[in-house]
């Protein structure tokens, strides 16, 4: 079993599945053993991700799987919401989510750090605008960026309240 063209083609079916359903693919991986292979797929949609529509996803997937006999063993399929700290994979996440706090890390040091925490202000060619401070932003390349994660914000939240 080739685990590249494994995942690849967990993507394309779990991309297919999804959109046809309405909701967004964000992401999917391959995980746990050669023997007891975890198969996860992460959805979204406004407004949030119901149990009800993870199930419904998951037994599209599992269908689909099953008739390519892809996974030759037993396989354990997750179909979930990717949380409220979602993770950000493209820069047109980023573009989505302007405006909201995000968490980076990058692969070098960017303004004496690799850990940025910001608000996304603007997304200029392959550029990541975060204000870091009242006034004070950081300009990342998006390749420099190893890993992102959207924050909630605390402070906004207990605003509303």
């Amino acid at each position: 079993m080739d685990l590249g063209l494994v995942d690849e083609r967990v993507r394309e079916i779990s991309k297919l599945v999804t959109e046809k359903g309405g909701f967004e693919f964000v992401r999917s991986e391959i995980g746990g053993t050669k023997r007891n292979p975890i198969v996860r797929v992460f959805i979204d949609k406004v407004g949030g991700v119901s149990v009800e529509h993870c199930a419904d996803v998951s037994r599209e997937i599992e269908a689909r799987l099953d008739d390519e006999d892809l996974i030759p063993t037993k396989f354990v399929l997750e179909v979930s919401s990717p949380g409220l700290e979602r993770g950000l994979y493209s820069i047109e996440d980023f573009r989505r989510f302007a405006g909201k706090l995000v968490k980076l890390k990058t692969s070098e040091e960017i303004g004496g750090s690799k850990t940025i925490v910001g608000h996304i202000r603007s997304i200029e060619d392959d550029n990541v605008t975060l204000e870091v401070q009242e006034g004070k932003k950081v300009t990342v390349p998006y390749s420099a960026v190893a890993k992102a994660n959207l924050k909630i914000d605390l402070d906004a939240e207990f605003r509303k309240h």
